[in-house]
């Protein structure tokens, strides 16, 4: 009789061999040791940083990357929405030994998958330190499952947040031409700058009126980053302001799906093209992988 930990590893196997058949046509992936952990997040709420990562996530798994999105918005949890999917399971059942990392994703469209939160990394305070070794040993699967891990926090400067923006690899700051929007995103910026100030940080302008007025945003923002307070912010591109976007939301689709065309989608194919783009890909990846971030978060959180 398969313990568990054999059977985990036929699943892993029986996964890789389904993948291979479905994506021979796509560009293969670079060779990663590690998948790349990105923490999608903003200053404030309401400035579409959930849209971004869904689509986002649609973008990358189109051009052959395998992506696994982690909702950790515990409070305002809109993955399954967005996608109109409810899981069945949440990261808490992996936290309390219930499930295992495997049987708690859920398939999203083009070959997504994505796990909720719930409130399951908040109740890692409560696990031993052999319990917190066990579930990181399970989470590492995903390192085997997956080229990037989109993390989807919650919006603002809370402790929970800004645990999980330290503990990533690199960061995706989502703001808005807003100016109260771009007030909350450098508070958030300077933040992250008195704790580090090597953290990689890449900024989207969602819902601009045009390309001018987003890179002027994007602009403001790495000057006055790097003249007070020596970060060196990284533009990663912007989204229009666009009415298919509402449309998509309101039918609960990814508008990458639904209006592949638009103007909304073009943006973001762009911003994936740039993320992944050889010349702005950190080749080191030595602290690369979900079993690090984990171990951050965790180091984090209990400081």
């Amino acid at each position: 009789m398969m313990d568990q930990a054999e059977k985990l590893r036929q699943v892993i196997e029986e996964l890789k061999a389904k993948q291979l058949g479905s994506r021979m046509a796509m560009p293969e992936p670079p060779v990663k040791r590690s998948a790349r952990v990105l923490t999608v997040t903003s200053g404030k709420g309401g400035v579409g940083k959930t849209n971004v990562t869904v689509n986002l996530a649609i973008a990358l798994s189109e051009q052959g990357y395998r992506v696994v999105i982690l909702d950790a918005d515990f409070g305002l949890a809109n993955i399954d929405v967005l996608f109109g999917i409810v899981p069945q399971h949440t990261l808490l059942d992996v936290v309390r030994n219930r499930k295992n990392i495997l049987e708690i994703l859920t398939d999203g469209p083009r070959n997504t998958r994505f796990i909720s939160g719930g409130s399951g990394v908040e109740d890692l305070l409560k696990l031993d330190r052999q319990q917190i070794a066990r579930f990181i040993d399970n989470m590492a699967l995903l390192d085997k499952l997956a080229d990037i891990i989109i993390v989807d926090t919650g919006a603002g400067l809370s402790d929970n947040v800004m645990s999980f923006i330290m503990a990533a690899d690199e960061v995706l700051l989502v703001t808005t031409p807003e100016p109260t929007s771009i007030t909350d995103a450098y508070a958030l910026i300077k933040m992250v700058s008195n704790r580090d100030r090597t953290k990689r940080i890449r900024l989207v302008v969602n819902r601009a009126e045009n390309s001018m007025e987003a890179n002027d945003v994007l602009n403001k923002l790495v000057l006055v980053a790097d003249r007070f307070l020596g970060l060196k912010l990284e533009p990663a591109g912007y989204i229009i302001n666009d009415d298919a976007v509402t449309r998509a939301v309101k039918q609960q689709q990814p508008f990458m799906i639904l209006y592949p065309r638009s103007q909304a989608a073009r943006n973001v194919k762009e911003m994936s093209a740039k993320l992944m783009s050889t010349e702005n890909a950190d080749e080191t990846q030595q602290n690369y992988g979900i079993r690090a971030f984990f171990n951050r978060l965790v180091g984090f959180m209990k400081t």
